[in-house]
């Protein structure tokens, strides 16, 4: 079984966490750019983030034999904080390089005037860079937040189809389904998504324009449950080839549009052997 991740947050894990992904199957993950949990103080803070992203993290990835790609963005959070708005001057130098294969996370948190800026911005670098955009929305209010996020993806004039609503649940499917987005469902240990519910879902609305993650981070996160919903989904009579449409094809096709994805290094470190814990890999722990 193989499995792409479409939003997971390395920065904040183990390379544990890598060893344990790539036996259960993960071969390939994008990082998006994200609030660390504390304040940032500047703009050169945040692009001290979207550096590592380009470069120390794809680095420790491929010793274990994972594929790393990112997004970059200023995310919703601190798009409230004029401190760090000034990123977004910053950005398009980032939104140029190889290894980006989306903008984001970018989107609403308490769904601010100052949010809704940066988000409108953002989408329009996204147009100008033609890239897919990867959207938070907001944990309260989730009904309102996507609606409201939808109205500005529609404003922007970017393509729906590259557009990923994520953090969805059964409230907020819907309207995103009926809007020619893709739809992200994050899978949480206690909140968000479960898989059973996942499969549910699956069930409902089938599996086309669907990305399954596991947006694993600092805080109550499991990265191993991408591979917990593909057994769900087995256990419940979806065949290998359904699996293999959410957890790697998706991803692939949706991220492709950048044309900027490269899986062909995915086996690299296991055919060398990298990923067992060599000199290099141990160095990090």
């Amino acid at each position: 079984m193989r499995i792409f991740d479409p939003h997971i947050h390395m920065t904040s894990r183990t390379t544990d966490d890598y060893r344990a992904m790539h036996r259960v199957g993960v071969r390939a993950v994008v990082e998006p750019a994200f609030w660390l949990g504390q304040p940032r103080t500047s703009a050169e803070s945040l692009a001290d983030h979207f550096d590592a992203l380009l470069g120390w993290e794809p680095y420790r990835a491929a010793q274990y034999g994972i594929s790393h790609h990112c997004t970059i963005g200023l995310n919703p959070k601190e798009a409230n904080d004029p401190r760090c708005t000034p990123v977004l001057d910053l950005m398009p130098r980032y939104l140029a390089k190889d290894g980006v294969v989306a903008v984001g996370e970018i989107g609403f948190d308490t769904v601010t005037p100052a949010e809704e800026h940066a988000f409108a911005a953002q989408l329009a670098l996204a147009v100008a860079h033609r890239l897919p955009a990867l959207v938070h929305t907001p944990h309260r209010d989730k009904a309102g937040g996507t609606a409201r996020s939808l109205a500005v993806v529609a404003e922007s004039g970017i393509d729906p189809g590259f557009v990923v609503l994520d953090h969805l649940n059964e409230l907020t499917v819907r309207q995103v389904a009926d809007s020619g987005c893709w739809m992200g469902f994050s899978i949480y240990p206690d909140t968000k998504m479960t898989p059973s519910r996942m499969v549910e879902i699956l069930r409902g609305y089938g599996t086309e324009r669907m990305l399954v993650n596991s947006a694993a981070d600092w805080g109550h996160s499991d990265p191993l449950l991408t591979r917990a919903t593909a057994e769900a989904m087995l256990a419940a009579g979806f065949d290998e080839t359904d699996v293999d449409r959410v957890l790697w094809r998706n991803p692939q096709e949706f991220y492709g549009q950048s044309g900027r994805l490269d899986l062909g290094t995915t086996g690299a470190a296991e055919a060398s052997g990298l990923y067992a814990g060599n000199s290099v890999a141990r160095g990090g722990s």
